[in-house]
């Protein structure tokens, strides 16, 4: 099932009424010269211009004079449009461009002149004044003869010049085989393997037999050795390796490398210290993503920016919000809550699974033999509500429990109870965008039997952990979710429409059973009543395997009810098979990380890498870590700590998933506010956050026009175009937080 789709868009429905030229015609045929005069020899024609750019020639050039005090990258912006793109073919985009003073930057897409304006492609380069070459390949995936190249130079609080000239898209080029700097063969964990727990390496290499291997120390000293293990082809990669075991080394120290076949891997430590640090800095994503108040540069220094959706202008604001025309005709107040991922959107499933994995990070510190509650405990996390006596890590998921709270349909209301599935913006909006220059209306989805049982399941796991530091909320809390409950089982099978994708993802879901599960296990582990009791015993999903290869997801929640039946002590009856069924599916994920060269415990089918494989792999991982919670066997110990090593660079591609941490690692995530590749002057995301990673179906036209035939690990781009490879979102990072935190806690 697709997460979500979230395509890049220029948001210049305007620009038809801005023109102040007249557009060419239909583009010649394929395999020439789509553009009419790019070398502006004797006139600018057909180019037009937004109505506030004045543009002429100088020196052969096109030049524009650009406003000051614009907001967005399209407020002020030079284009060509009735252009053909034949969808599969492969075009190359070039262009000179200077700009004067230095130091600003233009956006060059290629995309649709029409409503929704998706974006083909498109580079932000930034400028210099001596003016500089670019040239880029990419493949159309349309047909359309209402393609449009512009470039956008708004967004500069100061006026400024901007010249292009030799601009070129040509049609029938061969297209551009991306291969990605992958660095030396010898792959490892690049940011620390525990003393006392596993330490795996993957070296790809032509040889088939084995090859010997060295541990170097900080200063080149061999501290251990060996002979690396054959794998053959590994399916993931289509790379030929040998697996290297140095476990036996438990020294801490800092600054190790693994040598063999020549090569020298990137460098990493042996300690417990950095998975301290990004047990903290995966919840400390959170804030930053907070809709509906100001981030505090102090909290987070580079990082500060204005509250979002708060009814200032330009928002037109969270605070009375409608439904979208036809679903009600009341409006209310959603402030709050996390933007779910790269866009300014809302979900509450994605919410609800994000909230979850948060409680239960926590709920699994009070709960099992290794934890250690205080650890995201009050004061570490430096929130605004730091010093209330609270644990940090519940401070930051009642940011979201409240605006959860506040999608549910009121009473009196049609649907009273039931939960809004969605809130998020009219039409999609382009990157770069903070929160609050978003001009958008924002509108409420209608609601769905999903929503409602991810609120009825959070609110009631809230209201057991909340209840000693504020039994007011956890009373609310508990009164909002069985209030949900009994509106789901008179809706049962309201679902979100798969066509409901335009401003945000859909989110569509047509199988509710796991999420009236999961619903009715945290009801009945808070409150101990019968009903709920029942439902579970009752359900189908109780005694099915839930635990498959592509693990548990916002669209698949039946194990966050059996994770927490397992573990959050009850009198359930049948409890010791509850326990097992998670046992047997650790084992599953034990032998599939023992099968895969990389280590991990995922293997999709036909090697079809799924929508976010980064987060499934560190949930199948949380099943692996949960078994040693129940048996404190340490096969599930050791294989639940492995399983970070791929997420820290031990894979194909030999980077961190995970912004900050490891040698190379995911920095440009798709985001419309950390958009530094796009906006020198906004960050790259935050340390502590994950990347989706590698996508089979690379649904995006950026990773389409360089990962076309792509082989399971080498689907991803570390590139803000590609959403489909290397978005955000709030659902991912729950599960790098729950990882983190139980690593951590080995040490």
């Amino acid at each position: 099932m697709k997460r979500r789709r979230t395509a890049l868009l220029t948001l210049t429905a305007l620009l038809g009424a801005l023109l102040t030229a007249v557009p060419a015609g239909p583009a010649a045929a394929d395999e020439v010269e789509q553009l009419k005069n790019g070398t502006f020899d004797t006139t600018t024609e057909p180019w037009w211009t937004t109505s506030n750019v004045t543009a002429g020639l100088s020196g052969g050039q096109l030049c524009a004079d650009v406003p000051g005090g614009t907001t967005n990258r399209w407020d002020a912006a030079v284009g060509q449009n009735d252009l053909t793109l034949v969808k599969g073919e492969s075009y190359k985009f070039a262009f000179t461009a200077s700009g004067s003073p230095t130091g600003h930057v233009v956006r060059a897409i290629v995309g649709l002149q029409a409503a929704p304006y998706d974006t083909y492609f498109e580079v932000s380069p930034e400028l210099s004044v001596s003016g500089d070459t670019y040239a880029y390949t990419f493949t159309s995936p349309v047909d359309t003869t209402q393609g449009q190249v512009a470039f956008q130079a708004g967004g500069s609080a100061d006026a400024w010049k901007f010249c292009m000239d030799d601009v070129s898209l040509l049609g029938g080029v061969p297209p551009e085989v991306y291969e990605p700097d992958t660095g030396p063969r010898v792959r490892v964990n690049q940011v620390a393997y525990l003393p006392s727990g596993p330490k795996n390496a993957t070296l790809v290499t032509d040889a088939t037999a084995k090859v010997p291997w060295q541990l170097k120390n900080a200063v080149g000293t061999t501290v251990a050795k060996g002979w690396s293990v054959p794998r053959g082809v590994d399916v993931s990669s289509g790379q030929n390796v040998h697996s290297i075991d140095f476990g036996t080394y438990r020294r801490p120290g800092t600054g190790f490398t693994l040598v063999a076949d020549g090569e020298t891997s990137r460098p990493f430590d042996i300690g417990t210290s950095a998975y301290e640090q990004l047990r903290v800095d995966a919840v400390k994503y959170y804030y930053t993503q907070r809709s509906g108040t100001a981030i505090r540069d102090d909290l987070r220094p580079g990082y500060g920016r204005a509250a979002g959706h708060l009814n200032s202008a330009p928002n037109q604001g969270d605070y009375n919000v409608p439904c979208q025309p036809g679903v009600c005709d009341y409006t209310l107040d959603v402030t709050g809550g996390w933007y779910d991922a790269g866009d300014h959107g809302k979900y509450v499933v994605n919410g609800g699974i994000a909230t979850w994995e948060l409680l239960s990070t926590y709920e699994r510190s009070l709960l099992a033999r290794t934890g250690h509650p205080g650890r995201l405990g009050d004061g570490t996390l430096a929130l605004p509500e730091s010093g209330n006596k609270v644990p940090d890590v519940l401070d930051e998921a009642r940011w979201e429990l409240e605006f959860l709270l506040k999608m549910q349909v009121p009473e009196g209301q049609p649907l009273a109870g039931m939960a809004h599935h969605k809130i998020h913006d009219e039409q999609w909006t382009g990157l770069p965008l903070l929160p609050s220059e978003d001009p958008q209306k924002r509108e409420l989805h209608p609601p769905s039997t999903q929503a409602t049982l991810n609120l009825a399941a959070t609110a009631a796991q809230a209201a057991r952990l909340y209840r000693p530091y504020d039994r007011a909320f956890a009373a609310k809390a508990l009164a909002a979710a069985r209030t949900a409950w009994s509106a789901a089982l008179a809706h049962p099978a309201m679902y979100a429409s798969e066509s409901d994708g335009t401003g945000g993802g859909a989110y569509p879901d047509t199988n509710a059973t796991d999420e009236f599960y999961w619903a009715a296990a945290e009801l009945y582990l808070t409150t101990g009543d019968r009903e709920f009791r029942d439902y579970v015993l009752n359900s189908p999903v109780h005694t099915a395997d839930i635990f498959g290869s592509l693990g548990f997801d916002w669209g698949r929640t039946a194990a966050a009810g059996r994770l927490d039946l397992a573990t959050v002590p009850s009198r359930l009856p049948g409890r010791d098979k509850v326990r097992a069924s998670v046992v047997k599916g650790a084992d599953g994920y034990l032998s599939t990380l023992k099968s895969q060269p990389y280590g991990m415990p995922y293997a999709p089918p036909d090697n079809l890498y799924d929508w976010g494989s980064s987060h499934q792999i560190l949930n199948n991982a949380v099943v692996l870590g949960t078994a040693y919670d129940l048996t404190g066997a340490s096969k599930y110990r050791d294989g639940a700590v492995q399983s970070m090593d791929y997420i820290l660079g031990r894979n194909a591609l030999n980077m961190s998933y995970v912004t900050g941490y490891g040698e190379a690692n995911s920095h440009n995530q798709h985001s419309r506010w950390y958009a530094h590749e796009l906006d020198p002057n906004l960050p790259n995301p935050p340390r502590g956050t994950l990347a989706g990673g590698p996508n089979s179906s690379i649904q995006d036209p950026y990773a389409q026009s360089r990962l076309q035939g792509c082989v399971g690990q080498f689907c991803y781009i570390d590139d803000i175009q590609s959403w489909s490879t290397n978005e955000t979102a709030i659902n991912w990072n729950a599960a790098l937080v729950r990882m983190a935190s139980f690593v951590a806690d080995q040490g």
